[in-house]
């Protein structure tokens, strides 16, 4: 054979086979399937083709006796053209950290990241402190909101230094009911996140937020929103009669704002682009 002529991917083996995996046009590569010399090593190179259309790969998934190695599951979860009820279901076999890298992989569509994350969330419970720190510092948004409500101090602090956190997970985590006081003291403490002004609203409304942490926050807050606050039922009485003075004292000195709000703490600003 010529050293020009492509190689047969149905009987090549050794060098042969490594150069028919490379230019063998994706087309044409069904026959492989069946070639002896195909073990898991040469699959494995055999998948990390990005141009492998979704027919060769539905064949793929046919032959059980493929599946065996997680090498080729993972490259077959992560390929872009694997059919999405097969990816979906390789999800549930993926280590932890690839779930998380799966979530983050550009052209991965939505639905499929959402269940990934799913998957990850679900872990959360039974992972060691220290992977759950990992997790928290690395992972996206909506992994890092889930443990921002894990009630563990180192845990609790590397979510909040994760870049891709974000506002509305923020809050979301404040709107839960029988959260940890930790979460709360450390969201009010953090030097990013507790100059949000919706941030400062949801720590107001959180049980266990304390007494000076919330008079710090008043004169930041316009009387709208301390009328809000002073509804029946959302606040204790006491603070709550706090604030009615604070609204009376505001609306005698004909001043039914707070300062202007710096940017990071607009009360008018899209959560999604304070990130």
């Amino acid at each position: 054979m010529s050293s020009d002529t492509p190689a047969n991917p149905q009987n090549a083996s050794g060098e042969a086979l490594v150069r028919a995996i490379h230019e063998t046009a994706a087309g044409a590569l069904l026959p492989i399937l069946d070639n002896p010399a195909l073990d898991d090593t040469m699959l494995v190179l055999l998948l990390q083709r990005p141009d492998l259309p979704s027919e060769f790969l539905e064949e793929v998934f046919k032959r059980r006796q493929l599946l065996k190695n997680y090498q080729v599951k993972k490259l077959l979860a992560f390929h872009p053209h694997t059919p999405r009820t097969d990816g979906l279901r390789l999800l549930r076999e993926l280590y932890l950290m690839d779930l998380v890298q799966f979530s983050i992989s550009s052209g991965v569509l939505p639905d499929l990241k959402r269940k990934a994350e799913d998957q990850v969330i679900a872990k959360m419970p039974q992972l060691p402190l220290g992977q759950k720190i990992t997790l928290a510092r690395r992972s996206p948004a909506r992994i890092a909101g889930a443990l921002l409500a894990d009630g563990q101090a180192a845990v609790v602090k590397a979510a909040l230094s994760n870049p891709s956190l974000n506002e509305a997970q923020v809050l979301r985590t404040l709107a839960r009911d029988k959260l940890p006081p930790i979460v709360v003291q450390l969201i009010a403490q953090d030097p990013k996140w507790s100059h949000f002004y919706n941030v400062r609203l949801a720590l107001i409304r959180q049980p266990s937020t304390t007494l000076t942490t919330i008079l710090a926050f008043l004169p930041e807050l316009t009387v709208s929103d301390l009328r809000e606050l002073v509804a029946p039922g959302i606040l204790p009485e006491n603070l709550r009669h706090y604030l009615q003075a604070e609204i009376q004292r505001r609306l005698q000195r004909g001043d039914s704002t707070a300062r202007v709000p710096t940017p990071d703490s607009d009360p008018g600003a899209d959560p999604s682009e304070s990130e």
